[in-house]
């Protein structure tokens, strides 16, 4: 098992391998699907961001449409072939939940699993488990303790780690009603780790938690804090980066609108992506030197430096994480401006803060492309980057669209994705992946690996005795895939 120092000599081959990579070929923007809510079954307006299947297909959630137009979760192929796998509200009261914003997370069970704000026990929100064949099994009902403790209305998705524990946020309630941080079991044992008390942050969104090396979580609130010019008020703050760990201390890294007229931008929607130099990048909705939004650099100690303050012509209010691409880049949405005005535009940005417009949405007629991408971009295992807009598409059955599924070609190499991204020796992993079949090797750091080609977009295996931290590799009939980030062999 590798230690702190090797550690970074692998952040440093990455560092390396990002300053080599050549500018990427002519983007290509795909509308791959439009929502349409048509006979009370169909899905529509989609917040979420997609999450790549084990089968190659994405899955999703939106926050209205099905059955009681209270949101589905649904599944589309590469192709574009899309299907609703659950209509939230189907059951007496919504027990079964309402309005999915945020994303889902496939679990090395195999599952699904994700929350919605509402419905529920109480209309406070839930947890729920469902297979890839559409059967769902809600595995927590938000406020079932006292005072709602236990916090209400999550709006973010699940993360796991390596021994199959989730942990989340809730954006309300808590022990002083500003939303909190949770364990969870696969079985929906719910275990409260920290409340937000308005200094620290108050109601973390739609952002997921994120876990480095560290072992800490970060994350992110759209208000609360405190700042030096008191523009902002622990009750109606500004927004916050934090940290937690995983025994529950909570600490705010920085307060946004710290800088005189919020310079620094305010209100964090999304959530946070760690970046080669172990720094974390982000998007602030409001604020900065034109009013319309940021992108910043904050270190692990809170240092944060803005690298770019949206214009309106290159995009507008960012309300979505940004995602790490294998060329090293950072990829990201803005809900509004381009050259359209207000349908929201895809960008590129390096970590040094050169930003490239790639697509302004609402190009076509009538918006048949989409408008409004509120959520994050996703990269698949092909190479490509897939994401939804919530509004806009081809169909007239909801008010400015139901929204669509699009993809983005930047001509990037196919690769594989792990999961889970650490593990101990004889551990499980599930590897993803394109023309799998014919595998004729799998290796964890150069170390051999037992495996089982399961299809040609999965293979299940084992962490290998010896394994150390490092990128896991296939061998396949047309050439050797590596995975996207190092594995991380814990002791």
């Amino acid at each position: 098992m590798t230690n702190l120092n090797q550690r970074n000599k692998i952040w440093a081959i990455l560092v390396f391998c990002a300053a080599a990579v050549t500018t990427a070929p002519a983007q290509t923007v795909t509308t791959l699907a439009s929502f349409n809510k048509t006979d009370g079954r169909d899905p529509g307006y989609p917040a979420a961001p997609l999450v790549q299947g084990t089968n190659g297909n994405f899955y999703g959630t939106t926050a209205a449409g099905g059955a009681s137009d209270e949101g589905t979760v649904f599944a589309i192929t590469p192709a574009g072939r899309l299907r609703t796998l659950y209509s939230f509200c189907s059951q007496a009261s919504c027990s079964d939940g309402a309005i999915a914003n945020a994303g889902l997370l496939q679990s090395t069970d195999g599952n699904f699993y994700g929350t919605t704000a509402l419905g529920g026990t109480n209309n406070f929100g839930t947890a729920f488990k469902i297979t890839p064949a559409g059967g769902l099994t809600t595995i927590y009902r938000f406020c079932s303790q006292p005072g709602c403790a236990d916090g209400t209305d999550p709006a973010a998705g699940l993360l796991q780690v390596f021994n199959d524990t989730f942990y989340g946020t809730t954006f309300n309630a808590g022990a002083s009603g500003n939303g909190t941080v949770f364990q969870m079991s696969q079985a929906g044992t719910l275990t409260t780790l920290a409340s937000f008390d308005g200094a620290d942050g108050t109601g973390p969104d739609f952002g997921s938690l994120i876990r480095p090396l560290t072992g800490n979580f970060y994350g992110t609130t759209i208000a609360g804090g405190s700042n030096a010019n008191g523009y902002c008020t622990a009750e109606n703050g500004c927004g916050t980066v934090f940290v937690i760990t995983p025994s529950g201390q909570l600490t705010s890294l920085y307060s946004f609108c710290s800088q005189p007229n919020c310079a620094d931008g305010q209100e964090v929607f999304g959530g946070l992506v760690q970046g080669l130099n172990h720094n974390f990048y982000g998007t602030t909705t409001l604020g900065g030197a034109n009013g319309y939004g940021t992108v910043f650099e904050v270190s692990p100690t809170g240092t944060l430096k803005t690298l770019h303050n949206f214009n309106l012509s290159d995009g507008a209010y960012p309300e979505a994480a940004l995602v790490l691409g294998t060329d090293r880049n950072f990829y990201g949405t803005t809900s509004s401006g381009g050259t359209s005005g207000s349908g929201g535009t895809i960008f590129q940005i390096t970590p040094a803060g050169q930003l490239t417009t790639l697509y302004s949405f609402c190009s076509q007629p009538n918006c048949s492309d989409g408008t409004g991408p509120f959520s994050s971009l996703i990269q698949a295992t092909n190479g490509n980057f897939y994401g939804a807009t919530f509004a806009g598409g081809t169909s007239k059955n909801c008010i400015g669209g139901c929204g669509t599924i699009f993809s983005l070609s930047m001509g990037l190499a196919p690769f594989i994705e792990t999961r889970l991204t650490a593990g101990k020796v004889n551990d499980h992993v599930t590897i993803l992946g394109n023309n799998l079949t014919g595998t004729s090797g799998v290796l964890f750091n150069g170390h051999a690996a037992q495996y089982d080609v399961v299809s040609d977009t999965e293979i299940q295996t084992t962490v290998p005795s010896g394994a150390t931290d490092g990128f896991v590799t296939v061998t396949t009939l047309k050439g050797k895939l590596t995975s996207n980030q190092p594995f991380i062999v814990v002791p």
